[in-house]
């Protein structure tokens, strides 16, 4: 059988808020409407960004990250997500070199574009720049030769004058060709947030604005000699990994509220026999039929508090189901849906399911921030005790005396990157866990088949407990 081959590319820059966002956007956006089928992965723990990668592309976008996942698993969520594609465009997370230290290039989008065998384009903040930008551009270059660069674009340039003062610049840095030059005054960008961008549930990637994100680069970007200049790359042999008959049914929390999920985390379920069920806590009025377990992942409940505190309904059939014995796991968000309620930051409480006592409140700044590693001290619904998984933590949230009125036990011992302790609890109660970390299934796929497993347990339970009724 021939080997699948692929041109690619990686999007990253000097530093993070230099536009590397917006231009992989509009790579995709042109790409597609060429015809071009396009793969898109983000490096990195991000949700949003693969969020808006699929709505343009109108295929799931995948993370991959240096630490969570070792370098096999993420080649092979590369090989598997570039499948059917011709064209791949993975965006970085930070500066190019940016890790976990100084001294190494871990976890840095440059290593991954190294084990991907893909050239880096960079994108560079060239607003207060002229012949400086060259210097800069040379210098990530040469900072490590093993990285291929396959051109520079210049971000929020000028006047024509400026961007010719960058033109003329470049011609001393041999190797690497200027692509093109994005004007200040594009009015392509993504809106913001405290988390971050708008998410793609909340509709700011529609026609309209993939339309202008497509002309952005189609305009600013020779994108026909960017495609011609790269060469093919193979894709990693792997097997098809068949997914058995769905033998239970696993309700999924999917709305503008609940929208942070890594794609390969419901994969792995999927791949374990679980068949996927979204439902809306917002807009729904009960749980979907017949389910054997519950996976609400992280989001912004804080904005929908009202909502979700008003919708009693699906607030009760949750706190019933975990009450049942129910599989549940919640994650950031999701968690906080589970709680007794949520403050917002005006001093407003907002009732939720109360599966767990605590009472969450919104700060004004962010609480935690970082990677996780989580070993289980108990059995737990994702795995047994003493399995250790990788994940990351990042909210603006903190849970108000988490010793009052405990309904649960804490079964995490967490570490962050460096392997210093860290108070992350992981809350137990009954077969429903609860934290503020997102775990990626992958670091222990295992877990699918585990969580699966539970879901047999209890779908098995309720029909002996109706047989005997």
């Amino acid at each position: 059988m021939d080997t699948k081959k692929i041109k690619g590319i990686v999007v990253a820059a000097p530093a993070s808020g230099s536009g590397k966002t917006t231009v992989t956007l509009g790579l995709l956006a042109a790409l597609t409407r060429k015809g071009i089928d396009t793969a898109a992965f983000k490096v990195g723990p991000d949700f949003i960004d693969p969020g808006l990668h699929g709505e343009i592309t109108g295929q799931p976008g995948r993370n991959l990250d240096g630490w969570m996942l070792e370098q096999d698993t993420n080649l092979e969520i590369f090989a598997r997500g570039a499948t059917g594609a011709n064209m791949a465009v993975v965006e970085g997370v930070m500066g190019l070199y940016d890790g976990f230290s100084g001294a190494s290039e871990a976890g840095s989008t440059a290593q991954m574009a190294k084990w991907l065998g893909l050239p880096v384009l960079l994108v560079v903040d060239a607003g207060r720049m002229a012949r400086s930008f060259a210097a800069l551009v040379k210098g990530f270059v040469e900072f490590d030769p093993k990285v291929r660069f396959c051109g520079v674009v210049a971000n929020n340039a000028g006047s024509p004058a400026h961007i010719r003062y960058l033109e003329e610049a470049m011609e001393d840095v041999p190797g690497i060709a200027m692509l093109g030059a994005i004007p200040k005054d594009a009015n392509a960008a993504i809106p913001e947030r405290h988390l971050g961008l708008f998410t793609a549930e909340d509709k700011v990637v529609c026609q309209q604005r993939i339309h202008a994100l497509a002309d952005l680069v189609s305009t600013h970007i020779d994108l026909d000699g960017l495609i011609t200049g790269l060469d093919e790359i193979p894709l990693k042999q792997h097997a098809d990994r068949p997914r058995p008959e769905p033998a239970v049914r696993v309700a999924v929390a999917r709305d503008p509220a609940f929208c942070f999920y890594y794609q390969d985390n419901l994969d792995v379920l999927e791949e374990h026999g679980c068949e996927i069920v979204f439902f809306s806590p917002v807009n729904d009025a009960d749980l979907p039929k017949d389910i054997h377990g519950i996976y609400l992942g992280g989001g912004y409940p804080e904005l929908y508090a009202k909502a979700l505190s008003e919708n009693l309904p699906i607030r009760r059939a949750m706190l019933a189901a975990a009450r049942a014995d129910m599989p549940v796991y919640a994650e950031c968000g999701g968690f906080m849906y589970l709680c007794k309620s949520i403050e917002d930051q005006n001093g407003r409480i907002f009732e939720m399911a109360g599966v767990f006592a605590f009472q969450t409140v919104m700060a004004k700044r962010l609480c935690a921030l970082g990677y996780r590693q989580i070993r289980f001290l108990e059995n737990t619904p994702l795995g047994p005790a003493g399995t250790v998984m990788r994940g990351h933590e990042f909210h603006y949230s903190f849970i108000r005396d988490s010793k009052a009125a405990q309904t649960g036990r804490d079964v995490y011992e967490t570490a962050d990157r460096a392997g210093k302790n860290r108070t992350a609890p992981g809350w137990l109660t009954n077969q429903c866990l609860g934290s503020y970390v997102h775990l990626h299934f992958r670091s222990r796929p295992q877990i699918g088949r585990h969580f699966a497993n539970a879901c047999a347990e209890f779908q098995n339970k309720r029909k002996n407990i109706h047989e005997t009724l």
